[in-house]
């Protein structure tokens, strides 16, 4: 069970959903339905998603409730956000917060542009909190525009990970059974102590599987039975499946889930989440080039040497000869490192055509993006002096974009000789 924040126990009716939080996401964040989501969509189930956030996260061990601690000077809610608004299929997103921490989420969605987000407020414990969030999506509240979904994912705001597939697999599963939970083998074994503190029975593990979440229900089967449940379920409980199968008498199919669907519970599992995170926006780097494609640069061969250096690393190229067209599919990939290669423009015209089609992008308002401007030096033909002297002003161009979460920094490369064809 997670409770609630304390002082800010909301009430088991859900209050008022806030005006003026179902935002627009950034422009990256815009991509065509993959062969699933096309799939589902032809399907045609409504499909919505709750997501209680009212936990103080007790276990974590610090004053901040974990939803809302910083992972790469960003909450970690606002990742499992985003891992939700990238299914295009998922219509209303509901959070579950609690009245104390209202304006913080409203502030967050306004800032990271979240969209299809509305919010609710928390009950003291998980299952009100989710108890609030399908009252609101049963009651299509006019201020949020919600209206009532076929299927509901039952979500943990600490699971940043989850993917597309699991989504779908669950929402397939539910629309069939009527019920249906992502599940994980158990790493230990499960022990039952006895009133002494000493050993009862042990279950056998290999019989038995951790509960994991995503969940996902038919509505008018997890509604009902969240009507229907007691004081103490409500109280004390922690498992939805558990509650569609006493009082629906729906037995739910479970799902295998991947190991990337672990809750963030403790201190260090931040740093585990940033780790994952961090390795994810490295697997991708885009060279700008200041050349048409079909000509031969100097940078073709950087490009090379890098492929045949990073070959855990996804390598391409492109150049802004049609300023941002060739870097729009990158953009909507969720690359965040680009490499710009400076021959045959001045210093830094090509570096700044790259950091305006950037920041008009937003890409960088979810994660930090890394620009490096190359250039290279042949001292034959400029004195390496007023090479470093003219390459300087990059310290300016570093402090302004630093602002929008640009991090831009430059790469002097000795050449013998200019490769200009």
């Amino acid at each position: 069970m997670e409770p609630g924040q304390p002082g800010g126990s909301g009430p088991a009716e859900p209050g008022p959903l806030p005006r003026g939080v179902r935002g627009a996401g950034p422009k990256a964040s815009a991509s065509p339905p993959s062969g699933a989501e096309a799939q589902l969509q032809r399907c045609a189930p409504a499909v919505a998603a709750v997501l209680p956030a009212g936990g103080r996260g007790e276990r974590m061990g610090v004053p901040t409730p974990k939803q809302f601690c910083p992972i790469l000077e960003r909450p970690l809610i606002s990742y499992t956000l985003q891992a939700l608004e990238r299914v295009c299929w998922i219509k209303d997103i509901v959070v579950a917060v609690t009245g104390e921490n209202m304006d913080a989420m409203k502030d967050l969605i306004q800032r990271y542009q979240h969209k299809r987000i509305s919010l609710v407020e928390a009950g003291v414990t998980r299952h009100r909190s989710i108890f609030n969030g399908l009252k609101a999506l049963a009651e299509g509240q006019r201020d949020a525009q919600l209206s009532r979904p076929e299927v509901v994912i039952i979500h943990d705001a600490v699971r940043p990970f989850v993917e597309e597939d699991i989504l779908l697999k669950v929402v397939t599963a539910a629309k069939e059974h009527g019920a249906a939970g992502a599940v994980r083998p158990l790493v230990s074994t499960v022990i039952s102590p006895d009133a002494d503190g000493c050993l009862d029975h042990s279950l056998e593990r290999a019989r038995h599987r951790a509960s994991e979440m995503p969940q996902a229900f038919l509505f008018d089967v997890i509604y009902e039975a969240y009507q229907q449940c007691s004081d103490y379920d409500l109280e004390f409980g922690t498992e939805c499946l558990q509650l569609a199968l006493k009082y629906c008498h729906i037995k739910a199919k479970l799902v295998e889930g991947s190991p990337d669907l672990w809750k963030v519970t403790y201190k260090r599992d931040l740093y585990a989440a940033e780790s994952i995170i961090k390795e994810r926006i490295s697997e991708q780097i885009h060279i700008v080039m200041d050349t048409k494609e079909d000509e031969e640069h100097i940078g073709h061969h950087f490009e090379e040497m890098l492929k045949n250096e990073l070959n855990h690393v996804k390598v391409t190229s492109g150049s802004l000869c049609h300023p941002g067209r060739d870097l729009q599919q990158i953009i909507l990939e969720q690359c965040y490192n680009f490499i710009c290669v400076n021959v045959k423009t001045s210093e830094f015209e090509e570096t700044q055509k790259l950091l305006d089609v950037l920041t008009e992008s937003n890409i960088s308002i979810l994660y930090p993006v890394v620009v490096i401007s190359v250039h290279f030096l042949d001292h034959k033909s400029v004195p390496i002096g007023q090479k470093m002297e003219n390459l300087m002003q990059i310290r300016e161009f570093a402090k302004e974009v630093k602002k929008r979460n640009i991090l831009l920094c430059g790469l002097l490369i000795y050449c013998p000789q200019y490769l200009y064809y």
